[in-house]
């Protein structure tokens, strides 16, 4: 995780000279989780909060990676059981209008609290990293407020015990403030 945090920063610094405008704030929101192909499974309520920075190359494309702390998961008849991730989403942007874009890119996910060997004991336990996908929406208002909606659909299965597909799906909303 350390290394990919050095590499992301690097390519920040590193083509601040050439950008137009930079951002660098916090955020936080809400996630609604589920496990992807998992029989009565229902969404789970989290939130999401961390750091952001951006770069704007043109005026309708731009970059922007965050490092956030995420509560996902999800609900059963039983209970519910808790994935805490630190998340590094790094997403395209393309304006289409002024402050209005669309997103997409890759999202890294390292777990930091698993819980569901809490309400399956031993039998299963979440595999260490989480790969996704993100498509959303945002608006860069003028003042540094910064609004997203995106939806994480994961690549890798969040535990390899259970049989079939098992995938985080993330829908997340989150204000931000950029500092710059």
């Amino acid at each position: 995780m350390k290394k990919l945090i050095v590499a992301v920063i690097t390519v920040f610094i590193g083509t601040t000279a050439f950008s137009q405008e930079i951002d660098l704030g916090v955020k936080a929101g809400a996630n609604f989780a589920n496990i992807s192909d998992v029989d009565n499974l229902s969404s789970k309520t989290g939130f999401q909060a961390g750091i952001f920075a951006g770069i704007k190359f043109t005026d309708k494309v731009g970059i922007q990676a965050d490092l956030l702390y995420s509560q996902q998961g999800a609900k059963f008849d039983a209970g519910e059981f808790d994935l805490t991730y630190v998340n590094v989403p790094i997403v395209l942007k393309y304006y289409l209008v002024q402050g209005l874009n669309i997103q997409a890119g890759p999202q890294f996910g390292f777990i930091v609290d698993d819980k569901i060997s809490d309400v399956f004991g031993d039998i299963y336990a979440a595999e260490k990293s989480d790969v996704s996908g993100i498509v959303g929406a945002g608006y860069d208002f003028p003042f540094g407020i910064r609004l997203d909606a995106r939806y994480n659909f994961g690549f890798t299965d969040v535990s390899k015990e259970v049989d079939g597909k098992n995938k985080n799906n993330v829908f997340s909303v989150a204000l931000g403030y950029s500092f710059l």
